[in-house]
């Protein structure tokens, strides 16, 4: 089982994460949704195409664009289709 955890909470367990460069890639429907706050924000990765992001909201705190995901990943990255990753300060731990 693996664990997202932030600020005291966990946002996202699943069995069934895709690690790519290192990050573990959440189901989208492991994650919990009311910690997601959607963010205008976008970033380009040449070979898995444009990630999106999300805000984390827990407990009254906020971590922006600490969540992403890539709704049309190229076709090098299709695996991480539907799934979501996390950074900034987001522990994942592997059980």
């Amino acid at each position: 089982m693996v664990k997202a955890f932030w600020n005291g909470q966990v946002i996202a367990e699943s069995e069934d994460t895709v690690i790519v460069e290192g990050n573990h890639y959440f189901p989208a429907n492991s994650v919990r949704s009311e910690a997601l706050e959607s963010s205008s924000t976008t970033t380009i990765c040449p070979w898995k195409g444009t990630a999106h992001y999300y805000t984390l909201v827990v407990a009254g705190q906020k971590n922006h664009d600490a969540a992403w995901y890539y709704p049309e990943p190229k076709a090098a990255a299709e695996e991480i289709r539907g799934r979501v990753a996390f950074w900034k300060g987001v522990k994942v731990e592997s059980h």
